[in-house]
């Protein structure tokens, strides 16, 4: 009998990086946001039916959810890690920002709802501790977690909105990066155990999947691909069968197909 998994330990992240991975990113946005004209604006997205005007709103709420919930009482206690936030729901990016959404998103510009809850992000997060608590839609979660899944956010989103624009955007190194970590970590957390390594290079590595553990030497079972990829699959803006046709993932042993955990959310 195979041992039970054992629960991967929470990831720590250095808060002062995370914030800065957020303004980057966000400052991203804003940059592929300005100059664009009516038309480029109501372009539709894959994001629920929303326009590109709409997704630049959600984006900007997103990142104002930080500001607001700063702005209320904290819990008691924590509820939730930043792992555990990516399985609590079935689209989480959904469940924290649909209560921060407003018809500000369609009759307001764009770009001036990104640079006030830049401004509002950059004079609340860097003041406030990295451990105070935050209510969140999906539980009580401490700042510095809960700004990683800004990061998770923001990248994502990115990708949606290039995909609208058919454009390139960049995405800021540790932005990518924690996003890319907290999506594997998500992975490890849904499906326990040790029999399949999942390797993100260059930011994440992480077992999953019941079954035999490996120990030493190279692993059965190994997937292999980049984090822009994972962030695709993870999300389901691609499915598995299309990143392995594609050559965009790798996976080489009997259980290293794990299309069953994917996507963590939609």
């Amino acid at each position: 009998m195979s041992p039970a998994p054992r629960k991967p330990r929470p990831r720590s992240y250095d808060a002062a990086k995370v914030r800065a991975a957020v303004t980057a990113q966000l400052g991203h946005v804003r940059d592929a946001a300005a100059g664009l004209d009516a038309a480029q604006l109501a372009l539709p997205t894959r994001c629920g039916g929303r326009t590109v005007r709409e997704l630049l709103g959600h984006i900007a709420t997103g990142v104002d959810l930080v500001a607001r919930l700063i702005g209320e009482p904290a819990p008691p206690a924590r509820e939730i890690t930043a792992a555990e936030w990516a399985t609590r729901a079935a689209n989480p990016i959904a469940a924290t920002t649909s209560t921060a959404t407003t018809a500000t998103e369609t009759t307001t510009a764009a770009a001036a709802l990104l640079a006030a809850a830049a401004d509002r992000f950059a004079a609340l997060a860097a003041a406030t501790p990295p451990d105070r608590l935050l209510a969140t839609p999906a539980g009580a979660m401490r700042l510095d977690d809960f700004l990683v899944t800004r990061c998770v956010e923001l990248a994502v989103r990115t990708g949606d909105l290039a995909t609208a624009l058919g454009s390139e955007i960049p995405y800021d190194r540790q932005a990518l990066a924690n996003a890319t970590r907290l999506l594997a970590d998500a992975l490890a957390a849904k499906a326990p155990g040790g029999s399949v390594e999942v390797r993100i290079p260059p930011f994440a590595v992480v077992q999953c999947v019941a079954g035999p553990r490996h120990t030493r030497g190279t692993p059965p079972n190994v997937v292999e691909t980049d984090p822009l990829t994972w962030l695709r699959l993870a999300t389901g803006r691609t499915d598995w069968t299309s990143a392995l046709g594609a050559g965009s993932v790798t996976a080489s042993g009997e259980r290293a197909d794990i299309s069953a955990q994917l996507p963590l959310f939609a």
